[in-house]
């Protein structure tokens, strides 16, 4: 691997700094658990690695009103044991438990996984139907963005060369949501994650996110899945109606798969309209109240 300077700030700020003085010469390190391995492999080479772990209170999890606050140096261990997830927000806590295994669980941080971008990523994709927002900042200020629109494509973000993650903002579900998320796979990234929130009022749908990942370059909303969804009875959703089985087959339209090591177009599509159904039933079966 070839030689590079660790620089360690410790504000927010001086990251910023170094990040902008070194031209695009410089990468931010938290856990580095893919980029280490990249850079191993020759596939990445920075100058300086601009290590955020060194920032002090940047690993906290906070409450701010009905948002857990999710600090970039906090690991995805530390994310699924922290007691505000585990009240507010059990369905990520289940999810943050299985991303790939406990070594990477207990150096690499869930900001890390966001801004690293690889395309199979559990929590890009179940952050999706939470509505999750994240805290930007660089020299010229900070800014809020969508976690649907930071990445932008395998390995690509919206983030400036000079600017860091430094929050991830997630909403609790309001009482009456139902969720669950799927995922499948043989190796160690997940082939596919399907991630479902649906509101239920009076047994009805009355609103419904949902989210797929891993069998395209970004993870995405399925709208037009939503759509069937909504003002259908839950009671008949349950029993497979043919509203259930629309959404699972406008998912496997709207996938936008491309083959890789994981398996051809075809295949995923196939393993889209079947995760979709499973994902739905199961959220369905629970009892609301959160995510939980």
């Amino acid at each position: 691997m070839k030689p590079f300077r660790l620089h360690e700030p410790t504000t927010v700020q001086e990251a910023a700094s170094a990040l902008a003085d070194a031209g695009g010469g410089a990468a931010l390190y938290a856990g580095g658990t893919e980029l280490l391995l990249a850079m191993k492999s020759g596939l990445l080479a920075y100058d300086t690695l601009v290590n955020v772990k060194s920032i002090p209170g940047l690993d906290a999890v906070t409450l701010d009103r009905d948002a857990v606050v999710i600090g970039a140096g906090a690991t995805h261990s530390a994310v699924e044991h922290d007691p505000l997830v585990r009240e507010w927000l059990p369905l990520l806590s289940e999810v943050e438990h299985g991303v790939a295994n406990l070594r990477v669980r207990n150096v690499g941080t869930l900001a890390g996984n966001l801004c690293f971008a690889e395309p199979h990523s559990d929590p890009a994709t179940l952050l999706l139907v939470y509505e999750a927002e994240l805290d930007v900042a660089g020299p010229s200020g900070s800014r809020r963005i969508a976690v649907g629109d930071l990445q932008t494509g395998s390995y690509e973000t919206s983030l400036g060369p000079d600017e860091l993650l430094t929050a991830v903002r997630v909403p609790a579900f309001q009482a009456g949501v139902r969720a669950a998320y799927s995922k499948f796979g043989y190796h160690h990234r997940p082939t596919l994650g399907i991630a479902a929130a649906l509101a239920v009022e009076d047994g009805v749908v009355a609103d419904a996110r949902l989210a797929l990942g891993c069998v395209s370059p970004v993870a995405r909303r399925l709208s037009r899945s939503e759509d069937v969804l909504r003002g259908e009875r839950v009671d008949a959703l349950a029993e497979r109606s043919s509203a259930l089985r629309e959404a699972s087959r406008l998912a496997s339209e709207d996938a936008d798969a491309v083959e890789d090591m994981h398996g051809g177009v075809d295949y995923k599509e196939h393993l889209v309209r079947v995760f979709m159904e499973r994902t739905l039933l199961r959220a369905l079966a629970r009892n609301g109240g959160g995510d939980g």
